[in-house]
C-alpha cells in the first residue's frame, strides 16, 4: 500500500508536536569519532539494563555503530543547542572544538547531562531506520542537568 504524500506530511506533523529529549549519538569508525544528533532514543528494559536508538540507513553513523559494535547516548542540556546543530549538520569533523571524554571506546560529550554507553546487542529493520539495542555497559549523569527539547522544529527547554 503506497502512502500518499498528505499522509506522510500529516504523520510528520503530528509527530513533531511529540516533545523529545536531544542527544547525540557517538561512535568510533578506526580511530576517527563520529556522531549524529538524534532524538529517537529510550529506555528499554532494567533486567537487563537495555536502550533503544534508531538511526537512519542512510547515514554513516549508522554503518559506524554496527561495525564498532559500541554507541554512546550523551543527553544534551538546555544550554546544549549548538551540540545539537552541530552534531546534526553534514560535516566533514563535527568534533572540531568539542570536548569529549574517550575512556570506554567512544567519545563521551564532557557537557552532556548524561550519558550512557552501549554494546550493541541487536540491529533490528525499522523501515527506513535500524532500530539498535544496546546493552548497557557505563553511565552517569549530573543531578543538576536540565534537558534540551525538541519540539515543533524548534530547541527548548523545561519552564522552571
Amino acid at each position: 500500500m503506497m502512502e500518499t504524500v498528505d499522509t506522510t506530511l500529516d504523520f510528520r506533523g503530528a509527530m513533531s508536536r511529540l516533545a523529545t529529549g536531544v542527544s547525540v549519538i557517538t561512535t568510533r569508525s578506526g580511530s576517527t569519532p563520529i556522531g549524529m544528533a538524534a532524538s529517537a532514543v529510550c529506555a528499554l528494559s532494567m533486567d537487563p539494563l537495555q536502550l533503544i536508538v534508531c538511526v537512519g540507513n542512510h547515514l554513516y553513523t549508522r554503518t559506524a555503530i554496527a561495525e564498532h559494535g559500541r554507541f554512546a547516548v550523551n543527553v544534551l542540556g538546555e544550554d546544549g543547542e549548538h551540540l545539537a546543530r552541530n552534531f546534526g549538520a553534514s560535516k566533514p569533523d563535527k568534533f572540531a572544538d568539542v570536548e569529549t571524554v574517550d575512556d570506554h571506546g567512544v567519545p563521551v560529550l564532557k557537557d552532556a547531562i548524561a550519558a550512557v554507553v552501549c554494546d550493541v546487542a541487536e540491529a533490528l529493520p525499522g523501515g527506513d531506520h535500524t532500530i539498535f539495542v544496546g546493552d548497557v555497559r557505563r553511565c552517569a549523569h549530573r543531578v543538576d542537568g536540565r534537558p534540551l527539547l525538541y519540539f515543533a522544529g524548534g530547541f527548548g527547554g523545561l519552564r522552571h
